[in-house]
C-alpha cells in the first residue's frame, strides 16, 4: 500500500518512534487505514519517511504489543483493529501495551486466552482487603526511598528463600520486570549489542531498543536460548530461563552452566527475567542463574504474575557495581517505585497469606492447564511447554497460524501466534495460549470457540 501522510517533527522531544506509532494509530482512527490493510515493511517505510529502520521497527513493535496490528507469516504486517476516538473528539485513545486487540468499537474480544494476564480469580478477597487495610496503617512517609521499603526487602528475601531457594546479598525494589528492564537498559552503553531470545518478550525488546541499544536476536530451541548462537561482542543477554516466554520451555541445568561460563569468559551481563518462576507444578524450580553467578547476573522478579499487576512492584538482584550505578541513576532522575504496593505485599507476607495464596494458585493453574490439554487433545492438536507458569503453545492445528488467529478473532476470541513474538522472519509457529485470565468458565468457553 501507499505510505499514508505521517508528519514527523524531528525537533520534538517526543521520540520519532513514538510519533510514528501515534501517526499510524491516527491514520487508523480517521479511516485512512482500515482493518485488513497491509502496512509497508519497516524497511520501505523507513526509506519513505527518511528515518532509520530502528525507528520504524520500534513503532511496529509498540503497535504489535498493543494489538492494533498483527504479523502474518510470510505476508507482512496488517491492521487488525481501529482505535476508537474519545468522546471529546480528540486524538485516538492509546491502550496499555500488551493488551489484547479489540474487535471494534462495539465488540470486545474475550481475553481468556491472553498469556500476559495473571489469575486474580485465585485471590482470596478477604485476604486481599485485609492486606490493603494493613498497608494503610503506617503514617504517611515524607522520605524518598529509591531503594524501596526495608520491610519489602525483608519480605522478598523470605519469599526468595522459601520459593526459589536463594538468599540475595542486596537488592532494589522495582515497579516490575518490564520497568526494571527499561531502567537497566539506561545503564548500558548507548549502541551496545544486547542478545535477546527469538521468539521472545516484545516489551523487553522494545525497552532495550528505546534506550538506544542494538538488538541481536538469538534462536530458542526446546532447551531455551541457544547459547552457542550468541554472537561475540554482546554486552548483555536477556533470558527467561525458568519458563521461556513465549515458547514455555525450561532451560536445563547444563545449558544454564554453559550460559554462565560464556558470560564470565566474555564479560557479558545476564538479565534473568524470572517473571513466573514460582509457578511450577511438577518439580522444584531449577536454581536461579543469579545463584550460579551472582557476579554476572541481574535477576528480576515481580509480583504481577503471582498476585496482581495492581501492586506494581518487583525486585532486582544484581552485582554491586550494577546496583551502585542503578542507585545513582535513580538519584539523578528521581525515579523510585511506589511504596503502596510494597506495603500490601509486606502485609500479605507477614502472616503467611502470600505462601498460602501461592499454594492455592499452583493448584488452580495446574487444573486449568489440564483443561487446555484436554481441549487440545480432543481437537487432535499438540500442546507444548513445561508444566509451569500460565501459558503453553498449541501446534498441529489445521491450516496456518495466521488463519487460525483470524478465525478466532471472528468468533470473539483474542489469541496470539508465535509470529508476533519474533524480531525478524518467524522461526516457528504455534498459538500462545494463556489459561490464567478470567474464570474457569471463561477459559472453557474460549477453548470451545478456538478448537470448534
Amino acid at each position: 500500500m501507499d505510505v499514508p501522510p505521517l508528519p514527523l517533527a524531528r525537533d520534538s522531544p517526543v521520540p520519532l518512534a513514538v510519533q510514528l506509532a501515534d501517526g499510524l494509530r491516527a491514520a487508523a482512527a480517521d479511516g485512512t487505514l482500515r482493518p485488513g490493510d497491509r502496512l509497508p515493511s519497516t524497511r520501505a517505510l523507513a526509506s519513505a519517511l527518511g528515518v532509520s529502520r530502528t525507528v520504524t521497527a520500534a513503532a511496529f513493535d509498540q503497535l504489535l504489543a498493543e494489538g492494533w496490528v498483527a504479523g502474518r507469516v510470510g505476508a507482512g504486517t496488517y491492521v487488525t483493529a481501529v482505535p476508537a476516538l474519545p468522546r471529546d473528539g480528540g486524538g485516538p485513545a492509546r491502550p496499555a501495551p500488551g493488551r489484547a486487540a479489540t474487535a471494534g468499537p462495539h465488540e470486545q474480544r474475550s481475553a481468556a486466552l491472553d498469556p500476559g494476564r495473571p489469575c486474580v480469580a485465585a485471590l482470596d478477597r478477604a485476604m486481599w482487603r485485609r492486606a490493603w487495610r494493613a498497608a494503610a496503617d503506617p503514617e504517611p512517609d515524607d522520605a524518598p526511598r529509591p531503594d524501596g521499603l526495608p520491610g519489602f526487602h525483608d519480605a522478598v528475601v523470605e519469599h526468595l528463600l522459601r520459593h526459589r531457594g536463594f538468599t540475595p546479598a542486596d537488592m532494589l525494589t522495582t515497579a516490575g520486570t518490564s520497568a526494571a528492564v527499561a531502567e537497566l537498559a539506561r545503564l548500558l552503553p548507548t549502541g551496545a549489542r544486547v542478545a535477546v531470545e527469538e521468539p521472545g518478550y516484545r516489551r523487553a525488546v522494545s525497552a532495550l531498543r528505546a534506550a538506544g541499544l542494538h538488538i541481536v536476536p538469538v534462536p530458542v530451541d526446546d532447551d531455551g536460548l541457544v547459547v552457542d548462537a550468541i554472537p561475540a561482542g554482546c554486552a548483555a543477554v536477556y533470558v527467561t530461563p525458568a519458563h521461556q516466554f513465549p515458547t514455555a520451555v525450561r532451560m536445563p541445568a547444563a545449558r544454564r552452566v554453559a550460559l554462565v561460563e560464556r558470560a564470565r569468559d566474555e564479560g557479558i551481563l545476564i538479565i534473568e527475567d524470572d517473571y513466573d518462576g514460582e509457578l511450577r507444578y511438577d518439580v522444584a524450580p531449577l536454581p536461579l542463574l543469579a545463584a550460579l553467578a551472582p557476579d554476572r547476573v541481574v535477576h528480576l522478579g515481580t509480583a504481577s504474575k503471582i498476585v496482581s499487576p495492581t501492586l506494581g512492584v518487583g525486585w532486582a538482584l544484581a552485582p554491586e557495581p550494577v546496583l551502585a550505578a542503578w542507585r545513582d541513576l535513580r538519584e539523578r532522575t528521581g525515579t523510585r517505585p511506589s511504596p503502596a504496593g510494597q506495603r500490601v505485599l509486606v502485609a500479605l507476607a507477614r502472616h503467611g497469606d502470600l505462601s498460602r495464596h501461592l499454594r492455592r494458585l499452583r493448584r488452580e493453574l495446574r487444573e486449568r492447564r489440564s483443561t487446555v490439554l484436554a481441549a487440545a487433545a480432543g481437537a487432535g492438536w499438540r500442546a507444548d511447554g513445561d508444566p509451569a507458569g500460565a501459558h503453553l503453545v498449541l501446534r498441529g492445528f489445521p491450516g496456518t497460524e495466521a488463519g487460525l488467529v483470524e478465525a478466532a478473532a471472528a468468533r470473539g476470541i483474542a489469541v496470539r501466534g508465535l509470529a508476533g513474538y519474533h524480531e525478524g522472519p518467524p522461526r516457528t509457529s504455534g498459538l500462545v495460549v494463556g489459561y490464567a485470565a478470567g474464570t474457569r468458565a471463561d477459559l472453557r468457553r474460549a477453548l470451545d470457540l478456538l478448537t470448534g
